[in-house]
């Protein structure tokens, strides 16, 4: 019992950053522009202003202290009361989480 849970830990940690290569930032690029385009500004320019004045830039949102990886993964994979819900596949999640987080920059 013990050697299978050992077995099961390390196949995890080992698929881990093969799971991590499925996040594109172009795909998420993409993805933000036909999806989340209509109400938030999702570009690199800083002086953009989203359509709906109350759905934050996505720069803005990249540069939250609070904002990692997991948070924006989480928050995408949840429904929201002010925002139509999607339903976006894992590796697209982590692709629009890899280029919101790319907006740092």
């Amino acid at each position: 019992m013990r050697l299978a849970l050992q077995t099961t830990v390390a196949f995890l940690f080992a698929a881990a950053p093969a799971l991590a290569q499925s996040a594109d930032p172009s795909v998420g690029a993409r993805l933000a522009r036909e999806t989340c385009a209509a109400c938030h500004a999702v570009g690199v320019d800083p002086e953009a202003k989203s359509p709906d004045p109350k759905a934050p830039r996505f720069i803005d949102v990249a540069k939250m202290p609070s904002t990692t990886e997991l948070s924006l993964k989480v928050f995408l994979r949840s429904s929201h009361r002010n925002m139509p819900n999607f339903i976006l596949s894992p590796e697209e999640t982590d692709s629009v989480a890899a280029y919101i987080l790319g907006l740092r920059k």
